[in-house]
């Protein structure tokens, strides 16, 4: 599965368009990584604890797009992004959204390698 941030894919075509797709996922911080946050906060630097909060969230809601995208068919999806949300205290919401299109590879074009902007690998 291609996922790109650009409306097009270099060497390939868009030949059919199937919507809207998305992965959300709502995390909360728990007790013991607040205190573990609250530690390094009080250090200064980076919060190590939030940070990998926020990757793993991101990484949920981008394999939830792209299994969403597989299941209406696509084998790409285009003008892929995140918002995020706190929706309580506490408690994030994590989107990740795009448009799922069927593409392929432009005639002379050696583009059915997968690349490293891939969703190849995230186990989808």
């Amino acid at each position: 599965m291609l996922v790109v941030t650009t409306n097009e894919i270099q060497g390939y075509r868009i030949v059919r368009h199937l919507g809207l797709v998305r992965g959300l996922t709502v995390r909360s911080r728990s007790v013991v990584g607040n205190l573990g946050a609250a530690i390094q906060i009080f250090f200064g630097g980076n919060i190590s604890v939030y940070t990998k909060l926020a990757e793993h969230a991101r990484q949920e809601a981008f394999d939830l797009l792209v299994e969403h995208a597989h299941s209406m068919g696509a084998n790409a999806v285009v003008a892929m992004r995140y918002d995020a949300n706190e929706i309580a205290a506490a408690v994030t919401e994590v989107l990740a959204y795009g448009s799922a299109v069927v593409v392929e590879p432009m005639a002379g074009v050696g583009a059915a390698e997968p690349r490293p902007w891939s969703g190849a690998g995230t186990g989808r």
